[in-house]
């Protein structure tokens, strides 16, 4: 395998660690009983054996000889940068637990285990990945575990192999999933263990306990770089609108981040739009307002983020989206019959007042996503909808509009963006290549200490390494209830973005300023070797949440 220069170099980091776990041997403080966040009554009676455990924090202990085990490992939905090391970690500390310890890794995610497709991860194997981008040494998937036969199939290959825990590598949903199979586990006195590791970069799979997810420092800064330097370019020829989509759909962490770390002109936040009950035009003004503001200075350039999932979080839209959902689907036949070029009159015929004035005010193609691009459920497919498009398009009408009266004098050309799979593979950052290692370190603790059902917790992430704190959450008591294809199922609840939170307020309190200066900030490449202010920084979220 022919490798760059950058990557031979990073082979050789060896990842830091919290003081507990370089130890070597560690012993469990358990902390208070917990309950999930809500819904206790409903949560405790699907999750007997595994809800109300205690928080748990590790400490430097004695080291004890354990008989060997084997472990299974899945990595499980969309890549995000650091999971080799998750992995790794995983891997160095069954094996300082006993050098006969193996690890299983299960290809392309949960449907590795029911389908019995592994193999053995071994040294050779490991030390090809450390401190690498992507999940490409076992591949990923997006297969739920939910069934009894998935768990039974999944028990088969378990046994025959010998595994005493399975650790999955996932965001929300992959947890949620993790929590049912060991509570199935236990019920049944299978004697599996199953612990989860946070991932996700959109950042919105934190708590108290769970400080942020991995690999979100590594994809904002990815990202923060690219648009720092479609800044530099946007101010050098000073001509441009660069309206730049991001990954978010469910949380605007990552829109925020990046907002914080490079200082754009306008940056929408989902979650302030839903919470002031903004209408999509509500938005265009907002944001046509600062490209008129600036154009009367004389500057027809500048940059705008916007999270992916916005177009779910405005209330209008939103009631819009729902209403063709359920007409679309009692009317589908009747739809098909129609020409598509009297499509888009047809629905605005049908629709409520209100919405059939929405759908009328939307550029043509984006009317047309929203009633052609259905997902297997019959919803719009949101994340096909090209919101930057959709938004410099409408902005381009209201600024044509208030040139003809007078109040805009300026000229206005759109770029557009959307950073998506760009920062999902990168190689991790030094924060995420330390903070996965830990993590996997921390899974193997947790295993070797017998238990199951908890998340792998690493905190106080914003001081040096030595002096995080290592430990387990129950999943549980990140659990709620939530509609889910009609019914109610037990889901971690998503982090979104806190409008009374430190980061947002720090965002507030400037973006006055940068909507009418040019006040870009150049992150530039993610920086490996050097100082450690330079290459150790946690994200600008993790530093304000923490008053650091």
């Amino acid at each position: 395998m022919t490798k760059s220069a950058l990557q031979i170099a990073r082979a050789a980091y060896q990842p830091k660690l919290p003081k507990a776990l370089a130890s070597g041997a560690v012993k469990v403080v358990a902390g208070a009983a917990t309950q999930s966040v809500a819904d206790q009554e409903a949560i405790k009676a699907l999750f007997p054996n595994t809800y109300g455990m205690p928080l748990i924090t590790f400490e430097a202990g004695e080291a004890v000889a354990l008989p060997a085990m084997n472990v299974g490992v899945i990595l499980s939905g969309g890549q995000a940068p650091g999971g080799h090391n998750v992995i790794s970690g995983l891997f160095d500390g069954i094996k300082k637990l006993n050098p006969e310890n193996k690890l299983y890794g299960f290809i392309l995610g949960p449907g590795g285990l029911v389908d019995h497709n592994y193999m053995e991860l071994t040294a050779d194997i490991i030390d090809e990945y450390r401190n690498t981008g992507g999940f490409d040494i076992i591949g990923s998937g997006r297969t739920k575990l939910e069934a009894e036969s998935q768990f039974e199939k999944g028990y088969e290959i378990i046994k025959e192999l010998g595994i005493k825990a399975l650790v999955i590598i996932g965001g929300d949903d992959s947890n949620t999933n993790a929590c049912v199979l060991a509570e199935y586990y236990a019920a049944k006195n299978y004697g599996v263990q199953v612990i989860g590791c946070p991932k996700t970069i959109d950042g919105d799979l934190k708590n108290d306990m769970i400080e942020t997810s991995f690999g979100f420092d590594t994809a904002c800064k990815t990202y923060a770089e690219v648009i720092g330097n479609i800044q530099r370019d946007c101010n050098s020829a000073r001509k441009y609108w660069h309206f730049i989509k991001l990954m978010g759909r469910s949380a605007s962490h990552i829109a925020l981040e990046c907002a914080l770390q490079v200082q754009p002109n306008v940056c929408i936040v989902s979650e302030e739009v839903e919470a002031k009950d903004m209408s999509l035009d509500d938005v265009v003004t907002y944001i046509a307002k600062v490209v008129a503001d600036r154009a009367a200075q004389g500057n027809n350039f500048g940059t705008v983020l916007i999270p992916e999932g916005l177009v779910e979080f405005i209330p209008a839209m939103k009631r819009l989206i729902a209403e063709l959902n359920d007409f679309l689907a009692a009317n589908a036949e009747e739809f098909g019959q129609i020409k598509k070029s009297h499509q888009r009159d047809y629905i605005i015929r049908k629709l409520s007042p209100e919405n059939s004035a929405i759908y009328a005010s939307l550029p043509e193609g984006v009317a047309r996503q929203l009633t052609l691009d259905r997902d297997p459920h019959g919803n719009v497919q949101v994340s096909l909808i090209e919101t930057e498009k959709l938004l410099s398009e409408m902005v381009a009408t209201k600024l044509a509009a208030w040139k003809e009266e007078g109040k805009y004098v300026g000229k206005f050309a759109a770029q557009h963006h959307f950073f998506g799979y760009e920062g999902r593979c990168a190689a991790p950052s030094n924060f995420d290549a330390d903070y996965c290692y830990s993590l996997g370190y921390t899974a193997s603790m947790l295993i070797a200490n017998g238990k199951t059902g908890y998340m792998s917790s690493v905190r106080n992430t914003t001081a040096p390494a030595a002096e995080w704190i290592a430990g387990g959450v129950p999943i549980t008591m990140m659990m709620n209830m939530e509609r889910r294809h009609g019914e109610m199922k037990p889901v971690i609840q998503k982090a979104l973005v806190k409008l009374d939170g430190a980061p947002f307020k720090a965002f507030a309190a400037q973006r006055d300023r940068w909507a009418i200066e040019t006040d870009y900030v150049y992150p530039g490449p993610i920086q490996y070797f050097g100082p450690t202010e330079v290459c150790d920084q946690a994200t600008k979220t993790l530093q304000l949440e923490q008053a650091k």
